[in-house]
């Protein structure tokens, strides 16, 4: 296969190629919505766990926060890890981990009579760890589509990656309700049960996805007998498309590259954004609305809101790919500024609906950048090789900035009331959107966007 064929919008791969591609991608994808299973499950819990705790915003916002930025760490330092550790390892790793410490989150909770340390520590300290077995699954599942997808394909394949995350989003929002209030499946009658049962069922279903993985994923198309079917950029532009660089290249070609850092600070405004929201809209529609966990109403601003957040994907990434020729930065400055005036917008209404509808736009714009500069743009920066350290330098940021979104939002919603929810976040998308425009400059003029800062 010759390198135009594989530069093609569509290439012609060789027979089998695609299945096992697709294979490979379902186990990947599960494996990572299930990692969401166990990660969104606390804010369906917030109400009751702040109830038989007597928990303020700040503190759960404290449990929020050092997962995040123990996510952050973990994420710059696992990234690099993953490189040489290999995508499948990783994900096996952060998958077992989660595993064990979402089953451990709730047992916690039956010892809170005589804790040896306060119950909120010992929730803020098992999901802190917790924050650093998941940091291994983006870099992991990155790293191993980069080898598997070529660069013109990463922005569609970045709209896939958004659908996964909002499919572990998705069925954690109708689970939680279920588990909470009981149902009845054929001739089975489950009753209502304890919030800590929204720890163990996730937990049971990230085991079985991450078995897929362990069963039928392989980290290159090599490995399957493809050799030679996917172009990387990267490696191509440097010379070492075989070897696998030293740790001492890595950090110099990914930390030395300005676009890393033009990304990761933009990100770091996503992260601020998207929590901001992702975390504590439940909260807001059943503290200031009265919606109940069980209502319609409930269900379908959570179905909605993953389901625009999947459209933004697909759309940014098939847009940054077509019509920009695989640049994400004026696909991502366009979505920043517009989720600042859909905020500053949804700041001066006060209705349920209207709200609900604001809520549907900014998940739009905020999930639309969150594909393309995490998934696409990483794999683009750091190819096959060195795609694992590229994501888990730009997600970093995005869990640093996500981590204001825990106690410092938790303590103004104490403080100011839900009037400062939507203010306190509309300056971190003007912010992205100058970043972009930077980005856009610097890249001006580049040969390809593989190459730029090396």
């Amino acid at each position: 296969m010759s390198t135009l064929d594989t530069l093609s919008p569509h290439p012609a791969f060789p027979q089998g190629f695609r299945p096992r591609r697709g294979l490979n991608w379902l186990c990947i994808g599960l494996t990572y919505a299930s990692f969401y299973l166990c990660r969104y499950n606390l804010r369906m819990t917030k109400t009751q766990i702040c109830q038989e705790f007597q928990f303020s915003n700040a503190d759960f916002g404290l449990i929020l926060t050092g997962f995040f930025w123990t996510y952050a760490v973990g994420q710059f330092c696992n990234g690099l890890f993953t490189d040489h550790l290999g995508g499948r390892k990783a994900m096996l790793i952060g998958a077992s981990g989660t595993v064990l410490l979402n089953i451990l989150f709730g047992l916690a909770s039956m010892n809170s009579a005589n804790p040896v340390i306060p119950i909120l520590y010992m929730f803020v300290m098992i999901r802190m760890v917790d924050g650093w077995a998941q940091s291994f699954g983006a870099p992991g599942m990155i790293k191993i589509n980069s080898a598997w997808f070529n660069k013109n394909e990463r922005g569609r394949f970045a709209g896939i990656f958004g659908f996964m995350i909002q499919l572990g989003q998705i069925t954690i929002g109708w689970l939680a309700p279920l588990l909470l209030s009981g149902f009845t499946l054929l001739f089975l009658t489950v009753p209502p049960l304890h919030w800590r049962w929204v720890f163990f069922v996730p937990a049971a279903c990230c085991t079985v996805a991450a078995t897929l993985v362990a069963l039928f994923v392989s980290n290159t198309p090599e490995e399957c007998g493809y050799k030679g079917v996917i172009h990387d950029e990267v490696a191509a532009a440097t010379g070492d498309a075989e070897a696998v660089p030293p740790i001492r290249d890595v950090l110099k070609k990914i930390l030395g590259n300005r676009m890393v850092w033009l990304v990761a600070s933009a990100y770091f405004c996503t992260g601020a954004v998207r929590q901001g929201i992702d975390q504590w809209f439940p909260a807001y529609l059943e503290e200031v609305h009265k919606v109940s966990k069980t209502s319609g109403t409930f269900a379908l601003i959570l179905t909605a809101l993953p389901t625009v957040a999947v459209i933004g994907s697909f759309l940014s990434g098939y847009i940054s790919d077509v019509f920009f020729g695989g640049r994400r930065a004026p696909v991502a400055a366009i979505l920043y500024f517009g989720q600042t005036a859909v905020m500053l917008m949804a700041a001066q209404f006060t209705g349920l609906y209207a709200m609900c509808f604001f809520l549907v736009l900014i998940s739009f714009a905020v999930n639309s950048t969150h594909s393309i500069l995490g998934t696409a743009a990483a794999m683009d920066i750091g190819g096959r090789k060195m795609a694992g350290f590229a994501s888990g330098v730009i997600d970093s940021f995005q869990y640093f900035g996500g981590g204001l979104a825990g106690f410092f939002l938790g303590w103004l919603l104490d403080k100011f009331g839900w009037n400062a929810w939507l203010y306190s976040l509309a300056g971190f998308g003007i912010i992205g959107g100058a970043l972009m425009i930077v980005a856009m400059k610097a890249q001006a003029g580049a040969p390809t966007p593989a190459s730029a800062g090396h």
